[in-house]
């Protein structure tokens, strides 16, 4: 009898244990979500959503969009009451989706220069390239500092104190006996060559070591903006950010070799870093005026890796109104990137939606003043990152994919130019390619990433802040046409077919990037920057 009833106790627990069991995984099985297929967020993406933004966003009633205009102000108004209504998360918590850029509207200032009782005009001798500063500095000497260059391989500055001196620098960098360049180790150039970002570099290795002012003696940058910049600094064409951003700026001038050489007394001709005796003043007053503006940002948090980012981005304004007032509208540059961001973010908000979030978070970057020097951008990566630099995965770049390029005569409709898949990460060139391969098919065309292009567009968008920090990027590019920073690039001429399969390509590039087990490698930084 205790037999018995010990089975049949033992059996009720047994098949009340199993009923709970069956019980757990039929409630279980209710709550997966079967695998997610990109395509069905991809397909929300549509040439009838592309064209109905983007006759509103390239309309009169944005006047251009120029930065620091009224025109610009309803473009940002129009992109926070997008992510409103789509109900997409601010990037910036509290902030309405708006990260303050501030900056200056740039005038040319009085600047004057005395070396040994000489005085040095401005523009004749030597022009200004730090418009916000204003102050006076002097001194007993110079320190020439040869390229002035600062890397772990080759640095001019070591043993050297400038720490409130006045330096002065060449151009170019140093090269081996057998024509390759001693910092690089290759035949190509480092981002201390020649052109706006070896400058900048060279001011910053400056401003690193303590220097109170910059002499840079160049030929070619000396004649290019003696003649250009009284043309086009006159506040309104011009901006540049505030010193109150956090970059540090010092009295920058740029002067011809001949007076560089003078100034230093004939050791421009040499690579010896040396402190040389030399009465020296210069002085600076600023008429630079203060002007908020501001980029937009929204953010699709990551379901496993929220911490790791993939940034999608596109410039929201434009160049105006000319003198007789009528509109340049923008429509292809950046109309075209900036409605190709809404309707990604709003793809990724329905796969939210249906369960299926990414893995790594998506930020939608909307930058002021690409038209006046990459500003909102360059605000971003170099003075308020909205996410750590070093937690960013990958920057998608678009500027300027509605149309095509008529100096393109050969290959397919469906095409893109793509610009620095490979720079940066062998991986993401190779995603890319499997991507496109996959559910797209547009013909990849990499004429413009050739490092010898003359055109240099490596260097021209705001993927280009993003890459100079080791962060791997893709610009999506449709090339120039006749109508480039023109009244004619207008909604009416853009392609929406392609607009809408290449806005999908990116969707998918991100949507992988986004999801996939590990984050790409950086495997190539050090040959990602060259002069710009």
């Amino acid at each position: 009898m205790k037999n018995f009833l010990l089975i049949a106790v033992l059996s009720v627990v047994f098949l009340s244990c199993k009923t709970t069991k069956d019980t757990n995984v039929t409630n279980q099985t209710t709550k997966i979500v079967a695998p997610a297929n990109p395509t069905d967020y991809a397909n929300t993406i549509t040439t009838d959503e592309l064209k109905e933004m983007l006759y509103v966003y390239a309309s009169d009633e944005f006047e251009g969009r120029n930065t620091g205009d009224a025109g610009h102000d309803k473009a940002v108004d129009y992109l926070t009451q997008f992510y409103k209504d789509q109900n997409i998360t601010s990037a910036i918590k509290g902030a309405n989706y708006i990260q303050n850029v501030p900056l200056n509207r740039l005038f040319v200032p009085e600047v004057e220069l005395e070396v040994n009782g000489k005085s040095y005009g401005a523009f004749d001798s030597m022009i200004s390239r730090s418009y916000s500063y204003s102050g006076e500095v002097t001194g007993k000497e110079v320190v020439y500092v040869g390229f002035g260059i600062d890397e772990e391989n080759y640095s001019d500055y070591s043993n050297l104190d400038v720490k409130d001196k006045i330096v002065v620098a060449k151009a170019g960098e140093p090269m081996n006996e057998d024509g390759s360049f001693t910092i690089s180790g290759t035949t190509e150039k480092t981002k201390w060559s020649n052109g706006r970002q070896g400058r900048r570099s060279k001011r910053d290795a400056a401003v690193a070591n303590g220097a109170k002012a910059f002499i840079y003696a160049e030929d070619a940058s000396f004649n290019y903006y003696s003649k250009v910049i009284k043309q086009y600094y006159d506040g309104d064409k011009t901006l540049g950010i505030s010193l109150d951003s956090g970059d540090k700026e010092i009295l920058f001038l740029l002067v011809s070799e001949a007076v560089g050489n003078e100034i230093v007394g004939g050791a421009l001709e040499s690579n010896e870093v040396k402190t040389i005796p030399a009465m020296i003043s210069a002085s600076q007053k600023s008429k630079s005026k203060p002007l908020n503006s501001s980029n937009v940002a929204a953010i699709i948090e990551g379901s496993e890796f929220p911490n790791e980012y993939i940034v999608v981005s596109a410039h929201l304004d434009h160049v105006g109104v000319n003198d007789k007032g009528e509109v340049y509208n923008g429509a292809d540059d950046d109309g075209s990137g900036t409605v190709a961001v809404l309707e990604m973010a709003e793809a990724f908000n329905q796969a939210v939606k249906a369960g299926h979030a990414p893995k790594r978070s998506v930020v939608f970057l909307h930058v002021t003043g690409e038209e006046k020097g990459l500003l909102g951008s360059r605000y971003y990566t170099d003075m308020d990152p909205i996410f750590p630099l070093e937690d960013t995965v990958a920057n998608l770049n678009i500027d300027m994919i509605g149309r095509t390029d008529p100096k393109r005569t050969e290959g397919s409709r469906n095409y893109i130019y793509l610009i620095g898949s490979d720079k940066l990460s062998t991986e993401l060139h190779n995603l890319s390619e499997t991507v496109n391969s996959k559910y797209t098919n547009i013909e990849l065309d990499y004429k413009y990433n050739d490092d010898k292009d003359p055109n240099r567009f490596y260097y021209r968008s705001d993927h280009y802040n993003f890459a100079k920090n080791d962060i791997p990027i893709i610009f999506y590019f449709n090339g120039t046409h006749a109508d480039y920073h023109k009244v004619g690039d207008t909604p009416d001429k853009i392609q929406y077919d392609l607009l809408e399969n290449r806005t999908r390509l990116v969707f998918y590039t991100a949507w992988e990037l986004a999801n996939r087990t590990d984050r790409i490698v950086v495997d190539k930084a050090k040959e990602a920057i060259g002069s710009n």
